[in-house]
């Protein structure tokens, strides 16, 4: 099943349960496609890639994030909660994470494979990493490794 068919599944599912929460948050995830696929140039969300919804539900995570740090800092912790649940529901359409010594692994080999020597082939590195990782990192975690080991 794609990613796109489970989010509709889950959709029907929580309109059958009535669970006003998920149905708005998969509602606005929803509308996030629908903004992904107009920005790529038109046609049909079945023309969005995996990856592609991937990075749409990595976006509006850190949309999620940056909402409840405003909410705490404004003294509204129901809505920060609200925030807080629908982040666990969008996290749990990401791909499982890379550990900490997979993630050392993968700098080591793009290091290797660049032939990077200092922080000014920094970015050669982020990319072949980013790419080995295919969405299942976070780019300021791999930033960090590879400052860490290119010293």
């Amino acid at each position: 099943m794609s990613l796109l068919a489970k989010i509709d599944q889950d959709l029907k599912d929580a309109m059958r349960a009535k669970d006003a929460d998920r149905i708005s948050s998969l509602r606005m995830l929803k509308s996030s496609l629908k903004y992904a696929v107009i920005e790529k140039g038109g046609g049909a969300e079945d023309g969005l890639s995996d990856a592609d919804i991937i990075s749409v539900v990595r976006k509006r995570i850190k949309q999620c994030q940056d909402a409840v740090e405003g909410f705490v800092k404004g003294g509204r912790p129901e809505q920060a909660e609200k925030e807080k649940a629908e982040m666990t529901l969008l996290e749990s359409y990401l791909p499982a994470g890379l550990s900490v010594e997979e993630l050392s692994a993968l700098v080591r080999e793009a290091i290797a494979e660049t032939g990077a020597t200092g922080k000014a082939q920094m970015g050669a590195v982020m990319k072949v990493v980013m790419a080995k990782a295919a969405g299942r990192v976070d780019g300021k975690a791999v930033n960090q490794e590879v400052q860490k080991q290119l010293g």
